[in-house]
């Protein structure tokens, strides 16, 4: 079953984390031994040969860099300039996967069918296709920095991350959008960029659909219905989500697949965590619609994580291909199964790039 995972941060994972992507799983296992800097160090699951063998063709792949004022403890840098020159140190990474012919950036529909239409009849290794999101506003100086963002292939962007942003407010943080991030909506919608509402806190997500018309889904976002925490959405959040035709992309980071996890003490064994949670989660959003056309994957895998805090049954991406069969067990049909491992997102995108 071919795949679209609608979230990865492979670039952080390169150029912060000092992963080789192109390396195996097991390499760069093997190559942070004994390393404490990072609690997922030797846990990582993601590589593009596993991408490959999990039939994973096409990703959201982001840029992401949080600015942080003074007083605030995430961690970040001091300034928005900072912060813009780190995006643009992952995209020099990106460019340099695609000289490679490890990536290769799509940006339209021709592009996206070129792509589609490639993987299905190339034999041996391929080329992954990447879509750019940028995860967290802050590093827009400017307006005219999201333009420029923009020409570079830029076609999705989550307002906030976590805690206060400059142009809205996230995970773990409570208040509104403001002037500034009034602005930005209006900008993010003239060039008909897909809004990423993830991370938006409740206050300012309901202030932006108030405002916003443009394209929008959640890429990898949970039911807050399965796991009460603000982090996921609501039933009525998904719902005005579903009423402006988008799509959420399910999440395997386990603190959002399971009650009660205490990070640094819960495991995925301790906890029951596994893909059987996930289904919950597709299914919850499927039962709010009535159909399976408003969900997709949107793993986050090796997004600050490994398989300490992932699904027991997720040893590397591609056993993401475990997800159709327990989506067969359930009921749903084969249509439905391809809905959901990627044909929704694709469908999404060919309806917002026409």
């Amino acid at each position: 079953m071919f795949i679209f995972d609608a979230h990865l941060d492979l670039a952080m994972n390169a150029m912060e984390w000092n992963r080789d992507l192109t390396w195996s799983v097991a390499d760069i296992r093997r190559s942070e031994a004994g390393m404490t800097d990072k609690p997922d160090r030797g846990k990582n699951t993601v590589s593009f040969d596993a991408m490959r063998t999990g039939n994973i063709g096409i990703c959201m792949a982001t840029q992401i860099a949080r600015y942080v004022k003074k007083g605030n403890p995430l961690p970040g840098w001091h300034s928005p300039h900072q912060a813009w020159a780190q995006t643009q140190a992952q995209l020099s990474w990106y460019r340099a996967m695609e000289e490679i012919g490890e990536l290769v950036q799509i940006t339209d529909v021709d592009t996206l069918d070129t792509h589609l239409e490639y993987w299905k009849n190339t034999d041996g290794k391929k080329a992954i296709g990447y879509i750019l999101s940028l995860e967290g506003a802050d590093s827009i100086i400017t307006l005219d920095h999201l333009h420029r963002s923009y020409e570079e292939g830029l076609r999705a962007i989550g307002p906030a991350h976590y805690g206060p942003g400059t142009y809205a407010f996230g995970t773990n943080a409570s208040g509104g959008i403001g002037v500034k991030g009034k602005e930005l909506l209006k900008e993010i919608e003239k060039l008909n960029l897909i809004l990423d509402a993830t991370h938006l806190c409740d206050q300012s997500f309901w202030e932006t659909m108030a405002v916003y018309e443009g394209p929008i889904w959640a890429s990898h976002n949970n039911c807050r219905a399965l796991v009460n925490h603000h982090r996921q959405f609501s039933d009525e959040q998904l719902n005005e989500l579903i009423q402006r035709e988008a799509v959420i992309g399910v999440v395997l980071d386990a603190w959002m697949m399971v009650p009660n996890w205490v990070r640094g003490q819960s495991t995925p064994k301790s906890m029951n965590c596994s893909l059987e949670q996930i289904i919950d989660n597709i299914d919850h959003i499927c039962q709010l619609t009535g159909n399976s056309n408003h969900v997709g994957i949107g793993t986050d895998l090796d997004g600050g994580f490994g398989t300490e805090q992932s699904p027991m049954d997720i040893d590397t991406i591609a056993d993401l291909q475990k997800i159709p069969e327990l989506l067969k067990k359930r009921g749903y049909s084969e249509m439905d199964i391809v809905n959901i491992m990627h044909g929704n997102f694709i469908t999404f995108l060919k309806r917002t790039w026409k």
